[in-house]
């Protein structure tokens, strides 16, 4: 049967619609300069002259995925004395929790100090001891409040102006836009590193936008300050507009997808059920022995907005469970543009309790620091739904939208 003339027009323009949105899509990936690149396209004028440390990890590479350590130490131009490795390591050989601890990098023979669970003075000893004059930092963020790169730029920064250096950030994008703050806002006394101040649970701000709002809000005082701002980012768009490689930030984060969720998944943290870590996808499958089907049912009976839920079995091969097969769900996002990841984790919270009777919060209540405050264990436990949750935190909300909308520098 021939088509209609109607279907072959219909796919005539999908396709032409789809040719101009993947046009587009290239011309903004040959648009976007990471700082990195515009620092090194300006010759390092910003850097002239200076002894520099750089606070950087694995993603800390060029769009044709050389590390920018290696580049920099291999030019004239750049004086580059150190480099300071966060959680998981400058190479990125330590898993959740750990660091590389003090070496000397076998391939450029730099000193490699770690930063990792260091803070204040400590920390601007170790800014002191390696003779550094300049601290830049370059580490890709994935846009969530207790994702703790954002926190070792935080605590360098306080170092730095403790040991009297000039603090430069390279900015990156936020993989997973800009486009809006989301979630509960973090309560000063739930302060820990996984959320030193109080910024809403999704940021939506790069790591130089986050530089400007702490050294304006939250530092003691400001340390001296420079940004180096991407070119051809906007604020709406997600990882594959950038046309960068993608390097997992961290062992448990391999995918654009698993950042995509993370803000809101991550939660799961706080609970016995295993979040998916020691699989192939963290952060997407969520699950413990003895929940079945059910739990696919309910979240898909809520209708959350780009998002369905699949019954899926897994066995993590560290963490929790380990070995063990365990039964709960894959998140899929079909609509990411309409998905909200923390809303969404809230709901899946809310029905997880409602089908499995073997729930529980971690015993030490690290559900608490995740969220910023005891707000959503506390309405969680007395019955509250997913709608009763996140109207709980709209006031802290808006009040932190207020502020972060002085530090924007992105449309």
């Amino acid at each position: 049967m021939r088509p209609s003339r109607r279907a072959v027009i219909t796919t005539a323009t999908a396709a032409a619609v789809s040719a101009t949105s993947t046009a587009a899509a290239a011309e903004r990936r040959g648009r976007l300069r990471t700082g990195f690149e515009r620092l090194a396209q300006d010759g390092y004028s910003l850097l002239d002259g200076k002894k520099i440390g750089i606070v950087t990890n694995p993603t800390g590479v060029t769009r044709d995925a050389r590390h920018i350590v290696d580049v920099m130490h291999a030019d004239t131009r750049v004086e580059l004395r150190a480099v300071f490795g966060p959680e998981h390591g400058f190479r990125g050989t330590a898993q959740a929790g750990g660091s590389e601890g003090r070496y000397d990098d076998p391939a450029t023979g730099l000193p490699v100090y770690d930063t990792y669970l260091k803070s204040g003075r400590p920390l601007a000893d170790v800014f002191t001891a390696s003779g550094v004059d300049t601290v830049v930092f370059d580490i890709q963020d994935v846009g969530a409040r207790f994702y703790t790169y954002i926190w070792t730029l935080y605590d360098c920064m306080e170092a730095a102006r403790l040991a009297g250096k000039r603090f430069v950030v390279l900015d990156r994008p936020n993989p997973v836009t800009g486009r809006a703050a989301l979630g509960p806002v973090l309560h000063k006394e739930f302060a820990t590193f996984v959320g030193r101040q109080p910024i809403a649970q999704a940021h939506g701000m790069t790591v130089a936008e986050l530089a400007r709002l702490f050294n304006g809000e939250f530092l003691t005082e400001p340390v001296p300050l420079e940004t180096v701002p991407m070119s051809g980012w906007r604020r709406l768009d997600f990882h594959d507009a950038s046309g960068l490689p993608w390097v997992p930030p961290s062992p448990n984060m391999p995918t654009p997808e698993t950042a995509l969720v993370y803000s809101g998944t991550c939660l799961f943290e706080g609970t016995n059920l295993s979040e998916g870590r020691g699989t192939t996808r963290p952060f997407e499958l969520l699950g413990a022995e003895g929940v079945d089907r059910r739990w696919a049912a309910a979240a898909n009976e809520l209708a959350l907005p780009g998002v369905r839920f699949r019954e899926a079995y897994f066995a993590p091969t560290f963490s929790k469970f380990q070995g063990k097969t365990v039964g709960g769900v894959q998140v899929h996002v079909h609509d990411r543009a309409a998905f909200d990841p923390v809303r969404t984790g809230i709901a899946l919270l809310v029905t997880a309790k409602r089908v499995w009777s073997g729930f529980a919060w971690r015993p030490d209540n690290w559900i608490d620091k995740l969220t910023g405050s005891a707000r959503v264990r506390t309405m969680i436990d007395a019955g509250a739904d997913t709608d009763e949750v996140v109207a709980g935190w709209q006031e802290d909300l808006a009040a932190f939208r207020r502020m972060r909308r002085k530090y924007l520098h992105y449309r």
